[in-house]
């Protein structure tokens, strides 16, 4: 529009100017007002300022190269409006989600998954930040008011513009060599380092900034990005600080509660305790390796010794198994009384009481990456359990793969319908999978509307009868993933907390905890009609049960604090910004039982998720290579190690915390000042090869290059 003939002298320079300063104006304040919205630290302000307002100028550029007056002022309108969007978007993904994302390798994500399933979560982050989105779509709000008075929409001659873009151009080179000054961070925590990979985004958001984020995810869609693999690295280290074949007694213990529980050492013969390791010559390899990551792949598996045999070692040989993804679930919902099936499996089989389900990238299907796979998913796109899927990734070490050699049948079910493409990556995992639309049907009210959540009971009871009635000779091997503990939590939408409201009406909590807790008995009920229908088929004693949730309800840790009676980081719970939570709200319960076992046996070692594929493999006896995981058997002797998302670890020596660069020692761990500043280095090394190579080996298909494997 043309301001009119009586606007001052001011305003028609302010008109000539507005389209020039409003972009960078904005982008800046945008950036500026999300990361004091999200309570990050401040000091990174200089690097994502100044590429907001490189962005910006480059929008000027842009919205200002036509003679069309209108089809100026819609293209502000549209880069203005699409701005201020991405940032509400960013909020409420890491508000509901726990995680930024990055939106276009997401794309295809978020259109295949139900997003509906988190309608309710949706509109309550809406209505919980309505204060946060107002900020966000403030300057949209004043470029609507205001841009008819202050601009013009006419286009600038072509000399004022190139200094517009030329200016741009220079801020950008700013930003740039504002990533270089003296940041005090783990090296790959740098700005540089973060400008140049597409993990860790929490931390490019931190530190780069919204924008900027977005802007390597598309370049890093189009051009890929250098894995900066280093043939030199030293790997002596992992031996030597994780013990080598010298290991030492631990602080941590495995414990039968009785001198004579399961198994009878006294019965039995001298106890093989050579490494679970099978012949394969990484060296020979690493000489003929197609490329630098396939060999920096070689090269450090050669130098693993892994992980040793010991009395637990085919403990549950030849038994049925039965594994469990836990949507949602926490542990400290345990209760002797109210869930008794629950409570009879977390402590009277294996009962592990430093085992944690960390969140990490996607939640679900970060999940079953690790409990599946046996490795750490990728911190950012592409998601790994869908990278396994649309690149038919070659995994002989799953449990189903490992089993379908001794001729169990694999069968895996789900009571929902395609998510993370699982139709694609389970069975590529060795599973015959089920789920809604391909083999399940889903629980429906009187109305003929499916159930939301869908009940675990329900998915029990229309699933494992006909794995009852095999012949004992047959072995069968299953796994669920359950739906019932999905969020959100509340007496609404949520039909499986409606169904079990009477249980918990007169529980000592909120709502929203009593809610959970009733959302979760059909998890109690299923297990308990899963033991029940084992028990007449003759099964208990030859099966193995395992169950590990997914993630906690990361969403809801106001929950857990209630469940666990202390708090775990009130500042900083509802987006679980691990720079000061106490890391036990990832505290959890880990099931790994069977009727076989006559007494508990009671576990102190810290373990995680990626923990469970080898120790699962040891006990039913399976030749696997403990190298090749990056988990290890928890009934070994070797260390445990807790990664959480951030880069912060747990270790029976200690919690190191990477955002304050300090290690706490265990309970009745003494060290000195030389000796933890060497165990940190080396612990820092040991966490960063297991990720790499988390990711290697799914992007090089490497257990395909394996011969020893790819013949079995």
């Amino acid at each position: 529009m043309i301001l009119k003939k009586h606007s001052t002298p001011t305003i028609r320079r302010l008109g000539a100017l507005g389209p020039i300063l409003y972009f960078p104006i904005m982008f800046a304040y945008l950036e500026l007002v999300f990361h004091l919205y999200m309570k990050m630290p401040m000091q990174y302000t200089i690097i994502y300022v100044l590429f907001g307002i490189s962005f910006g100028l480059l929008c000027s550029f842009l919205t200002q190269i036509t003679r069309n007056r209108s089809f100026n002022r819609l293209f502000t309108y549209i880069i203005g409006f699409l701005g201020c969007l991405v940032y509400c978007i960013e909020m409420e993904c890491k508000f509901i989600l726990q995680s930024y994302y990055q939106l276009i390798s997401s794309a295809e994500t978020a259109a295949n998954n139900k997003l509906l399933d988190y309608k309710e979560a949706i509109i309550n982050g809406i209505t919980a930040h309505w204060d946060g989105l107002f900020l966000f779509f403030l300057p949209f709000l004043l470029l609507v008011l205001l841009s008819h008075t202050l601009f013009t929409y006419r286009k600038i001659r072509l000399a004022p513009n190139l200094i517009v873009l030329s200016l741009g151009i220079v801020f950008h080179f700013l930003a740039l060599s504002s990533l270089q000054l003296g940041w005090k961070e783990d090296t790959e925590f740098l700005p540089m380092n973060l400008y140049h990979t597409d993990k860790n985004i929490e931390d490019q958001v931190e530190k780069l900034g919204v924008l900027t984020m977005l802007r390597l995810d598309i370049k890093h869609s189009i051009v890929g990005v250098d894995t900066n693999v280093d043939l030199n690295d030293d790997f002596q280290v992992l031996n030597k600080t994780l013990g080598g074949t010298q290991k030492k007694p631990a602080p941590y213990t495995v414990t039968p509660s009785k001198p004579d529980a399961t198994p009878d050492s006294s019965a039995e013969p001298a106890q093989d305790t050579s490494s679970n390791v099978m012949d394969i010559d990484f060296a020979s390899l690493a000489k003929s390796a197609p490329n630098a990551n396939v060999k920096w792949l070689d090269k450090y598996f050669a130098s693993l010794e892994g992980t040793n045999k010991n009395k637990y070692t085919g403990m549950f040989k030849d038994y049925n198994v039965i594994f469990i993804t836990a949507e949602g679930f926490s542990g400290y919902m345990i209760d002797k009384e109210l869930t008794p099936t629950l409570y009879k499996l977390t402590h009277e089989g294996f009962h592990f009481t430093n085992f944690y389900t960390a969140l990490h990238f996607t939640s679900t299907s970060g999940g079953e990456c690790q409990n599946m796979v046996g490795l750490y998913p990728k911190n950012g796109n592409p998601i790994s359990m869908q990278y396994i899927g649309s690149n038919k990734t070659y995994l002989p070490l799953t449990l189903a793969n490992q089993l379908n050699k001794l001729n169990y049948d694999s069968e895996g079910y789900h009571c929902n319908g395609e998510m993370y493409g699982r139709s694609q990556s389970h069975p590529l995992l060795g599973y015959d999978w089920h789920q809604s639309g391909s083999g399940l049907t889903m629980e429906k009210n009187s109305n003929g509307k499916n159930l939301w959540p869908q009940s675990d009971y329900y998915l029990f009871e229309q699933t494992i009868d006909q794995y009852m009635k095999l012949p004992d000779d047959k072995r069968f091997n299953l796994y669920y993933l359950t739906l019932s503990g999905h969020l959100p939590y509340g007496f609404g939408s949520d039909q499986m907390a409606v169904k079990n409201a009477d249980a918990v009406a007169n529980l000592p909590y909120s709502e929203k905890t009593k809610a959970y807790i009733a959302a979760n008995l059909e998890l109690e009920k299923g297990l308990t009609y899963l033991l029940d229908s084992l028990e007449k088929a003759g099964k208990l004693d030859n099966t193995v049960i395992c169950m590990a949730p997914d993630h906690i309800p990361y969403g809801d840790c106001d929950i857990l604090e209630e469940l666990a009676g202390k708090t775990f980081g009130a500042d900083n719970l509802e987006t679980l910004n691990e720079k000061n939570i106490d890391f036990d709200v990832y505290k959890n319960s880990l099931i790994l039982w069977s009727g076989s076992m006559k007494e508990p046996v009671e576990v102190d070692k810290p373990c995680c998720q990626v923990d469970i594929l080898p120790t699962l493999s040891n006990l039913l006896g399976l030749n696997y290579d403990s190298r090749l995981l990056m988990g290890s058997d928890i009934l070994s002797d070797s260390p445990g190690l807790v990664h959480f998302c951030s880069n912060s670890w747990l270790t029976e020596k200690g919690l190191y915390n990477r955002f304050t660069g300090e290690f706490t020692p265990a309970k009745g761990v003494e060290m000195s000042h030389s000796e933890i500043t060497e165990y940190v280095a080396a612990m820092k090394k040991i966490v960063s090869y297991k990720l790499k190579a988390s990711e290697l080996i799914l992007t090089t298909d490497f257990y395909r290059t394996i011969p020893a494997l790819a013949k079995d």
